[in-house]
Protein backbone atom coordinates (compact mmCIF):
# COMPACT_ATOMS: atom_id res chain seq x y z
CA UNK A 1 0.00 0.00 0.00
CA UNK A 2 1.36 3.62 -0.96
CA UNK A 3 1.69 5.86 1.83
CA UNK A 4 -1.22 8.13 -0.14
CA UNK A 5 -3.16 5.15 0.00
CA UNK A 6 -2.37 4.55 3.35
CA UNK A 7 -2.85 8.24 4.89
CA UNK A 8 -5.93 8.56 2.96
CA UNK A 9 -7.85 5.78 5.02
CA UNK A 10 -7.28 9.02 7.71
CA UNK A 11 -9.73 11.93 8.30
CA UNK A 12 -7.36 14.57 9.24
CA UNK A 13 -3.79 15.20 8.12
CA UNK A 14 -0.99 17.44 10.08
CA UNK A 15 0.05 19.61 7.49
CA UNK A 16 3.49 21.03 8.34
CA UNK A 17 5.18 24.13 6.17
CA UNK A 18 8.48 25.74 7.39
CA UNK A 19 8.70 29.39 8.10
CA UNK A 20 11.79 31.03 6.70
CA UNK A 21 13.86 30.29 9.69
CA UNK A 22 13.21 26.79 9.29
CA UNK A 23 10.37 26.69 12.23
CA UNK A 24 7.85 24.03 11.20
CA UNK A 25 4.25 25.32 11.38
CA UNK A 26 1.57 22.18 11.50
CA UNK A 27 -2.22 22.67 10.64
CA UNK A 28 -4.96 19.99 11.10
CA UNK A 29 -6.67 19.92 7.64
CA UNK A 30 -9.30 17.73 5.69
CA UNK A 31 -7.60 16.26 3.01
CA UNK A 32 -8.46 13.55 -0.03
CA UNK A 33 -6.20 11.34 -2.39
CA UNK A 34 -6.70 11.01 -6.15
CA UNK A 35 -4.24 9.99 -8.42
CA UNK A 36 -1.52 9.29 -6.18
CA UNK A 37 -1.76 12.99 -4.50
CA UNK A 38 -3.03 14.34 -1.85
CA UNK A 39 -5.19 17.43 -2.16
CA UNK A 40 -5.80 20.23 1.05
CA UNK A 41 -7.88 23.41 0.38
CA UNK A 42 -7.65 26.45 2.72
CA UNK A 43 -7.84 30.48 2.59
CA UNK A 44 -5.88 32.25 -0.26
CA UNK A 45 -4.51 34.24 2.51
CA UNK A 46 -3.92 31.28 5.10
CA UNK A 47 -0.36 31.77 6.43
CA UNK A 48 0.81 28.10 5.00
CA UNK A 49 -0.61 28.99 1.44
CA UNK A 50 2.49 32.08 1.66
CA UNK A 51 4.93 29.57 2.85
CA UNK A 52 4.30 26.95 -0.09
CA UNK A 53 4.96 30.28 -1.77
CA UNK A 54 8.70 30.55 -0.86
CA UNK A 55 9.32 26.74 -0.46
CA UNK A 56 7.32 23.57 -1.61
CA UNK A 57 9.13 22.01 1.78
CA UNK A 58 6.41 19.83 3.75
CA UNK A 59 6.01 17.27 6.11
CA UNK A 60 2.39 14.96 6.85
CA UNK A 61 0.95 12.84 9.30
CA UNK A 62 -2.18 11.84 10.28
CA UNK A 63 -3.48 13.45 13.32
CA UNK A 64 -7.36 14.24 14.95
CA UNK A 65 -9.43 16.96 14.47
CA UNK A 66 -7.55 18.91 17.29
CA UNK A 67 -4.04 18.24 15.39
CA UNK A 68 -2.33 15.63 17.96
CA UNK A 69 -0.55 13.39 15.49
CA UNK A 70 -1.76 9.53 15.05
CA UNK A 71 1.14 8.62 13.12
CA UNK A 72 4.29 9.14 11.68
CA UNK A 73 5.47 12.01 9.83
CA UNK A 74 6.28 11.43 6.04
CA UNK A 75 8.12 14.15 4.13
CA UNK A 76 6.78 15.57 0.97
CA UNK A 77 6.48 18.24 -1.70
CA UNK A 78 3.43 20.56 -1.67
CA UNK A 79 2.44 22.92 -4.50
CA UNK A 80 -0.02 25.48 -5.04
CA UNK A 81 -2.62 24.53 -7.63
CA UNK A 82 -4.82 26.51 -9.87
CA UNK A 83 -5.66 24.87 -13.06
CA UNK A 84 -9.36 23.64 -13.48
CA UNK A 85 -8.23 20.08 -13.83
CA UNK A 86 -6.93 19.55 -10.96
CA UNK A 87 -8.98 21.30 -8.76
CA UNK A 88 -12.45 19.66 -10.18
CA UNK A 89 -10.03 16.29 -9.23
CA UNK A 90 -9.22 17.47 -5.89
CA UNK A 91 -13.10 18.62 -5.52
CA UNK A 92 -14.40 15.06 -6.33
CA UNK A 93 -12.05 13.39 -4.02
CA UNK A 94 -12.66 15.39 -1.27
CA UNK A 95 -16.54 15.56 -1.81
CA UNK A 96 -16.38 11.17 -2.24
CA UNK A 97 -14.78 11.61 1.37
CA UNK A 98 -16.49 13.93 3.29
CA UNK A 99 -20.01 14.13 1.26
CA UNK A 100 -22.61 16.21 3.34
CA UNK A 101 -20.14 17.61 5.55
CA UNK A 102 -18.35 19.41 2.48
CA UNK A 103 -21.36 20.24 0.84
CA UNK A 104 -22.33 22.20 4.38
CA UNK A 105 -19.45 23.79 4.23
CA UNK A 106 -19.00 25.17 0.92
CA UNK A 107 -22.68 26.48 1.65
CA UNK A 108 -21.46 28.56 4.30
CA UNK A 109 -18.40 30.04 2.36
CA UNK A 110 -20.31 30.26 -0.28
CA UNK A 111 -22.36 32.90 1.64
CA UNK A 112 -19.59 34.16 3.60
CA UNK A 113 -17.53 35.04 -0.26
CA UNK A 114 -14.98 32.56 0.86
CA UNK A 115 -15.85 30.09 -1.52
CA UNK A 116 -14.40 31.94 -4.08
CA UNK A 117 -10.98 32.87 -2.05
CA UNK A 118 -10.06 29.23 -1.35
CA UNK A 119 -6.38 27.71 -2.51
CA UNK A 120 -5.81 24.41 -3.47
CA UNK A 121 -2.55 22.61 -2.45
CA UNK A 122 -1.34 19.48 -4.44
CA UNK A 123 1.03 16.99 -1.82
CA UNK A 124 3.27 14.14 -3.43
CA UNK A 125 4.60 11.95 -0.25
Amino acid sequence: MSETVALDQHRYLSLATFRRNGVQVATPVWFAASANRLYVFTGSDSGKVKRLRRSSRARVAPCDARGRVRGDWHEATARLVDDVRSIRQARAALHAKYGWQLVLLDFGARLTGRLQRRAWIEIEV
